[in-house]
């Protein structure tokens, strides 16, 4: 059959980055992640067009997710960033934010790509062993034996997110609420490979946020309970609840004609014979002395009338969501995914089961022996500020999971980032020649290159005034200091800056402070603080040590793989 139409060449785009269209997306891009960022940040709205749900959001998560980017370089970036994300939860905008500012920094310079790549990857391990290092001023040890640190860093969190909509009231009850979640789910008895729990997030929607709560155990949805009778629940000798999970469809209808032709004798009905077979489970369910049975999918009405009249509790519909949280709080069994044969250790056990309500929902409250699975019941008043809401509750989570594994935090509000460009500037000027000649560079090479770097890490720090603050920045710690905009003009800083951006510092020292434009010839510090000024127990804004680490090295790695592009080569057909 001869082509309808002749087969295009493939287009070949040589040094993709000197072209203005992906100058144009990449600043557009960076605009909409820098003012997304930091408690202040914009929130953005995104639609298809065409309908559909429409989400406002300033999370990373979301604003990637929903942004259809059909530039080559962007998509490499954005790609990037997300992969992080779902690693870590955290500092998305933070990575994306810095990736721009190393792309754009590094490209106007006159310096080969090559030696660009080099020279930032030594100053990238220069900051790395930094970080890691016991003198770094902008690193606080995490003590999980005292909640000061915690309370931290799940508060830097939710208020990073505006969507939320949360006063001071509603952010200390979640951080509470988050903390408290997190605790139920580690071990109690720890072994050689302890594996933390899981928080199951509830939605209630229009209801006060205060009124949100957590549950030890898990919560299960049932509408058709009766409040008024009282739960009698069959128990084994142990006085322990033996429940059978099914994560096969019990209704009876397990025969799909798409799978095939089934040869039935004649006289004998295939919905009859299913239904026995239902029943005959039931009775072993019934033999085996068990109180609750949970199946995943649909239950047919006749076997859930049987396990009734026997006394056992039978819930349907459960949905994948809850099986994995079920098999781990009964005891690590897998759950039945056949009707044809229980053998006798296919059960788990419960503590105790009881009825829980929360405003107009019902539940059935199952308490494990050991609690490692936990429900919050999450509140807020409206569907857009409940999305917003769960996402920062799930990032939560999985930054207290991160910082058990590593108990290491970052100073937030910017002071990272410029401490950072502080150290890098201090560093970079007093190299050996050694470096410059392993690195088959010059001096003025690397200058310009660490400059670029600097200017980068401080545009992060920069992208959290969005109402026209001054930022400054000290010549002693290297932290961030915003000036409120239309401050009038003194003759000292201390007069306007109370502290600064993490919260460690404040004004009662002189600490020389000056703008931070990023500008080429910025002092340096003295030397790096080996301790913290402040104690833990003000209220600093942190985050996540890991996440940040990583958004670290993420972005100069992505930055430097598109630097390093000389070809776009895309199929025209």
């Amino acid at each position: 059959m001869s082509r309808l139409e002749a087969k295009k060449p493939p287009l070949f785009i040589s040094e993709p980055l000197t072209g203005d269209a992906v100058s144009q997306s990449l600043s557009l891009l960076s605009g909409i992640l820098k003012s997304s960022y930091g408690p202040a940040g914009r929130l953005k709205q995104l639609h298809n067009g065409v309908g559909g749900c429409v989400c406002t959001t300033s999370q990373s998560s979301a604003l990637l997710g929903h942004l259809s980017i059909s530039q080559p370089v962007l998509r490499v970036l954005t790609a990037s960033v997300r992969n992080h994300v779902s690693r870590f939860s955290d500092c998305g905008l933070f990575t994306g934010i810095l990736c721009c500012g190393f792309i754009e920094n590094f490209r106007s310079l006159n310096v080969a790509p090559f030696t660009v790549i080099k020279i930032s990857k030594h100053l990238l391990s220069l900051c790395m062993d930094h970080l890691k290092s016991e003198a770094c001023g902008c690193r606080v040890s995490v003590d999980f034996s005292s909640v000061e640190t915690l309370v931290c860093l799940v508060r830097s969190i939710l208020t990073s997110k505006p969507a939320c909509m949360l006063n001071k009231t509603e952010v200390n009850h979640l951080t509470s609420l988050v903390l408290k979640a997190f605790i139920f789910t580690v071990p109690c008895h720890v072994e050689t490979n302890a594996v933390l729990g899981k928080c199951v997030i509830i939605p209630v929607k229009d209801r006060r946020v205060v009124d949100s709560t957590v549950f030890p155990g898990l919560l299960i949805e049932t509408p058709e309970i009766q409040l008024g009778k009282p739960l009698a629940v069959k128990r084994t000798g142990s006085n322990m609840i033996k429940i059978a999970l099914f994560s096969v469809s019990m209704s009876g209808d397990g025969f799909d004609p798409e799978e095939g032709t089934v040869a039935v004798h004649h006289g004998i009905s295939l919905e009859e014979s299913e239904l026995n077979q239902l029943l005959n489970v039931g009775k072993q369910l019934v033999k085996d002395e068990v109180g609750l049975v949970v199946c995943q999918k649909v239950m047919h009405p006749s076997l859930k009338q049987y396990l009734k009249e026997n006394g056992v509790i039978a819930v349907d519909r459960a949905g994948l969501a809850v099986m994995e949280p079920l098999c781990r709080m009964t005891g690590n069994r897998p759950p039945i995914a056949s009707i044809h044969s229980l053998s006798p250790g296919c059960y788990g056990s419960l503590k105790d089961l009881c009825i829980a309500s929360f405003a107009s929902k019902h539940f059935l409250h199952l308490i494990p022996e050991e609690t490692v699975i936990c429900s919050l019941i999450l509140c807020n008043r409206s569907e857009t500020a409940w999305d917003e809401l769960k996402r920062v509750c799930e990032t939560a989570e999985h930054v207290l999971q991160l910082t058990m594994k590593e108990p290491l935090a970052l100073l937030g509000g910017g002071c990272t980032e410029t401490h950072l460009a502080s150290y890098i500037r201090y560093k970079s000027s007093s190299l050996p020649a050694s470096t410059f000649k392993d690195l088959d560079c010059s001096q003025t090479q690397y200058q310009l290159v660490a400059e670029g770097f600097c200017r980068s890490l401080e545009s992060v720090a920069r992208s959290l005034s969005h109402d026209g603050e001054d930022i400054l920045t000290d010549m002693v710690y290297g932290h961030s200091w915003f000036v409120p905009p239309g401050s009038p003009s003194v003759s000292k800083w201390s007069d306007l800056v109370s502290k600064c951006g993490c919260g460690m510092n404040d004004n009662t020292e002189d600490l020389s402070w000056t703008f931070l434009q990023g500008q080429s010839g910025f002092p340096v510090i003295q030397a790096c603080p080996k301790e913290p000024s402040a104690k833990v127990t003000d209220l600093l804004t942190l985050d996540c040590f890991a996440a940040k680490c990583s958004g670290l090295q993420v972005a100069l790695e992505t930055a430097n793989l598109i630097l390093d592009l000389s070809y776009i080569i895309e199929d025209q057909n």
